[in-house]
């Protein structure tokens, strides 16, 4: 630690409380920013604090706090650390904790939901540095982090642009068929198949288990080649799942985010649970899935919004509804055949694309932990 600055405990420099309120508390038209768990701000109709705070969730899988300034309310389970003593910035302390966000995941206790106590702050070192010293941390971070954002913001645009472009393409050909093409229900010409779910409290049905069996979250992958679910014969003869046709269209009915309405194409033998639906052709001479997976891919906003207005509510997809879609096609195998591979080379480009994306994601994290690291460490002129 550089020479004039001092190591304390954070629970000696400021006050740490939880709030009161559940998370039925949350309003819409609140007056007041409410604080719990998620990583969206919420509202309430009351308020708890009127302050600058640095909040941090008590429970859940990442701890990366977050700083407001004002009245707001305050999940039981969640932290509001504030009041500093005058030997420090409070900016200067939020940007420490965000350097530091990652103690609090090894650190906190619970098999299955991760939850933090309020020792893990209390004990917390925290190096303070002169307070002249904490203001020019803080000058220099806010700095480089923005300079950090727009080149994030720069990288994004770039690649919502390659997918527009993409979209774009599959839906123009898509809406501009031709007088040989054909126009059928889902369920006119494909089978469909779910899945099933072996009993969690028979460890024989998954340990040890060598078949492959999906969960909603694997369609995220595109190409499912491979999962991390497995479970054993026994698993298998004893639930509803079955094996589905290789290369069929997965689709999730449900699942939490932006994974229902996702599809992926399906290129190993494996299972699947409840959550997931199997499309494959009836005739396999007439329609290829591959040209099925490429149509549903770019109605992914309408999929989600057969259950509802918006597609953000938390009804699911079911069979019937699936069957119910209508799959514009070639009636040439040969002119699908080209299609799917002028949409399999754009494709190809746009995934490039999101690799250099995450590449320079990558870099800027590690540039953005190295900043901080120097910063607490004194190494920053």
């Amino acid at each position: 630690m550089k020479q004039g600055w001092e190591l304390k405990k954070l629970g000696d420099v400021c006050e740490i409380s939880t709030g009161k309120s559940n998370t039925e508390d949350a309003i819409d038209n609140g007056d007041y920013a409410f604080f719990d768990r998620s990583k969206v701000i919420k509202k309430s109709s009351k308020y708890l604090f009127d302050c600058d705070a640095i909040i941090v969730a008590g429970e859940g899988q990442t701890f990366l706090p977050k700083f407001y300034s004002g009245k707001f309310d305050l999940h039981q389970r969640a932290y509001a650390i504030f009041n500093f003593d005058k030997t420090v910035n409070i900016n200067y302390a939020y940007k420490y904790l965000i350097h530091f966000h990652k103690y609090f995941e090894e650190v906190a206790v619970g098999a299955t939901a991760k939850s933090l106590r309020l020792r893990h702050f209390q004990d917390l070192p925290i190096p303070i540095a002169p307070l002249p010293e904490q203001q020019k941390i803080v000058s220099i971070l806010d700095k480089a982090f923005s300079a950090i954002e727009q080149v994030k913001q720069h990288a994004e645009q770039n690649l919502n642009n390659a997918k527009e472009l993409f979209n774009n393409y599959l839906q123009s050909i898509f809406t501009n068929k031709g007088d040989d093409w054909e126009d059928k229900n889902i369920g006119d010409i494909c089978n469909l198949m779910t899945g099933g779910t072996p009993s969690s409290n028979k460890a024989e049905y998954y340990n040890n288990g060598k078949i492959r069996w999906l969960v909603s979250g694997d369609v995220n992958m595109i190409e499912i080649h491979d999962c991390k679910g497995r479970i054993t014969e026994l698993g298998l003869a004893n639930s509803n799942t079955k094996f589905l046709p290789v290369n069929s269209v997965i689709i999730a009915l449900n699942g939490q985010g932006k994974t229902r309405g996702t599809v992926a194409i399906l290129r190993t033998k494996a299972t699947c649970n409840q959550s997931l639906v199997s499309i494959y052709p009836k005739d396999i001479e007439k329609l290829l899935p591959e040209f099925i997976f490429y149509n549903l891919k770019v109605r992914y906003q309408e999929l989600r919004t057969i259950t509802g207005d918006s597609g953000n509510d938390r009804r699911g997809l079911n069979m019937p509804l699936i069957r119910s879609i209508s799959i514009p096609y070639p009636k040439s195998i040969q002119d699908q055949e080209k299609l799917i591979k002028t949409f399999s080379i754009l494709s190809d480009k746009t995934k490039q694309l999101e690799d250099i994306y995450q590449q320079k994601l990558n870099e800027l994290e590690e540039l953005k932990k190295s900043i901080l690291q120097k910063s607490f460490k004194g190494e920053l002129n």
